[in-house]
């Protein structure tokens, strides 16, 4: 998070959140990256709240999400149930110090448990579940319309971090030029209700729990109207850039073929494949590069980069410079 964030983050601003939704005083922080998100609890029972600053997310934004979530509710699908304020409020606001706003709302904990993408787990049996939750999302999406008083969800194409030339350093004039060409190529791709839609476009292992026999979702924040292909292409990339270390090319393409190969056959669980998708797919994970290079630059100030982060910065600032893939799919 924004150092200017986190200073106007204060504990009366938590509270008040935490007052409001009828929720104890104990909390526990889960994270900081984009979202506050806290583990929090009400008669010893466990919620999820999340606090969002309005440099982030407007409200109108945040509203739109949780519609979603319910529609996918309804639908069936696991994920979180999404609960209103003391107030009756789905998304509460505070002031901050500084006169900006931020934004709570509570979520249902989901079932199940992380899995490491070093952990025996992480296998054929989960890849292809996690292909099938994702086809049924898609499957679920086709026939969703916004609530009355719900503006539209975002367009991928409105995403802040795709104005490239904002966050990659002033001298990197290459990269810019070769993200523009991957950004360019994407908007000319077709536009049809199976292959477009309101898709959760993050859904990486640090994203849902796994009870063993189902996966459950979380974290809707980045949603927005993409395609379908790039939910096949982000659980792909993200498997590959922390299970298995860049020098290591043979085994990158060795396991994300056996990856897609087993998250490809639960998507056809859940719904039938997009047209075109493996000639997108490569795409996606260009893009991938090219929005996470620039969401680190704007998140992590040089100084606090490890040198874990620049390797993997140094990394995919190569692909992007070479117009490469992480992973060639057959």
């Amino acid at each position: 998070m924004e150092q200017t964030v986190n200073l106007q983050m204060t504990g009366e601003v938590l509270n008040d959140f935490l007052e409001r939704f009828g929720l104890e005083p104990e909390v526990k922080k889960l994270g900081d990256f984009e979202n506050y998100v806290f583990e929090t609890y009400r008669a010893g029972h466990p919620y999820i709240m999340r606090i969002t600053h309005s440099t982030h997310r407007c409200k109108d934004e945040i509203l739109s999400e949780l519609d979603w979530m319910k529609h996918l509710y309804c639908e069936g699908l696991s994920v979180p149930e999404v609960f209103p304020s003391l107030g009756g409020s789905l998304v509460e606001e505070a002031a901050a110090e500084d006169g900006s706003i931020f934004y709570g709302c509570l979520f249902a904990k989901a079932r199940g448990k992380a899995v490491s993408v070093r952990s025996e787990q992480f296998s054929d049996k989960l890849f292809e579940k996690w292909g099938e939750v994702t086809g049924r999302m898609h499957r679920a999406t086709k026939n969703y319309q916004p609530s009355e008083g719900i503006k539209k969800r975002s367009s991928w194409d409105e995403d802040d971090l795709l104005q490239v030339e904002k966050y990659y350093p002033a001298e990197e004039q290459e990269l810019v030029e070769n993200a523009k060409e991957v950004i360019s190529a994407i908007s000319s791709l077709p536009k049809k209700i199976d292959n477009f839609g309101i898709i959760h476009t993050d859904i990486h292992s640090g994203n849902f729990f796994y009870d063993g026999e189902e996966v459950h979702v979380f974290d809707f924040d980045d949603a927005s109207y993409h395609w379908f292909a790039s939910d096949i292409a982000i659980p792909l990339y993200y498997s590959l850039l922390y299970r298995i270390p860049a020098s290591e090319k043979e085994e990158r393409q060795r396991f994300g073929q056996l990856f897609l190969d087993s998250f490809i056959n639960g998507y056809q669980k859940g719904n039938q494949l997009p047209e075109g998708w493996k000639e997108h797919v490569p795409l996606f994970l260009m893009l991938r590069d090219v929005v996470l290079y620039a969401v680190l630059h704007k998140k992590i100030a040089p100084v606090d980069r490890d040198d874990k982060l620049l390797a993997m910065m140094d990394e995919i600032a190569e692909r992007i410079k070479y117009k490469v893939p992480i992973v060639n799919i057959g």
